[in-house]
């Protein structure tokens, strides 16, 4: 179990203690580096176990820069720009098991939990394996038990468990990029100084 104390000398809230334990029991998380691990990419993916649901209010410039191909124009961005779940809708469209733009399934799907699990095809996966129904029940991922196990799942099915030496390839496993690379390193030595490993 992973006391309050240990949580809250991570700067985590006791709330995180049952989902955190009942992930790594679930998925075989035994060793205090891996644990360390997971708990530092879920710390940056999640804005420190605050932030659930992925953050779509995005500004023109930053579409441009984020998604080039689906926004190759100032007047093309200024449709969407702050726009959420017109932004979902457009760059998650018939992708990841999601229909077109007017199903709504981009936004229905975006990215929740520990580490933003996205797409009608994750969502149902990963129900399928936890016994639930995210495609009927998709904010249930942004509750933290669910937020929690779906990472796990995630964890475990893209093989990140055998990645813990390698800080820069479970980076790009998981977020697709070296985004915040030397925040999640910095997070997984400060879980594993305080897990005692």
């Amino acid at each position: 179990m992973i006391s309050a104390e240990k949580l809250h000398a991570l700067g985590v809230a006791p709330e995180w203690s049952e989902p955190l334990t009942t992930t790594f029991v679930k998925f075989g998380m035994n060793t205090p580096k891996e644990q360390a691990a997971f708990i530092g990419q879920a710390s940056h993916e999640s804005g420190h176990f605050r932030l659930l649901e992925e953050n779509l209010n995005y500004r023109a410039e930053t579409l441009m820069k984020l998604w080039p191909k689906r926004f190759p124009t100032m007047d093309d961005a200024n449709k969407y720009a702050r726009n959420p779940q017109l932004i979902a809708n457009h760059i998650y469209s018939n992708r990841m098991g999601n229909r077109d733009e007017q199903s709504g399934d981009g936004f229905r799907f975006r990215g929740r939990g520990l580490f933003q699990l996205t797409g009608h095809d994750n969502y149902w996966h990963c129900g399928k394996a936890l016994g639930q129904d995210f495609v009927m029940n998709p904010d249930l991922i942004a509750t933290p038990m669910f937020a929690a196990l779906s990472a796990g799942w995630f964890w475990e099915t893209h093989g990140c468990g055998k990645l813990v030496d390698n800080a820069e390839t479970l980076c790009k496993r998981i977020n697709g990029g070296l985004i915040g690379l030397q925040d999640r390193i910095a997070q997984s030595a400060k879980a594993l100084q305080v897990l005692g490993g």
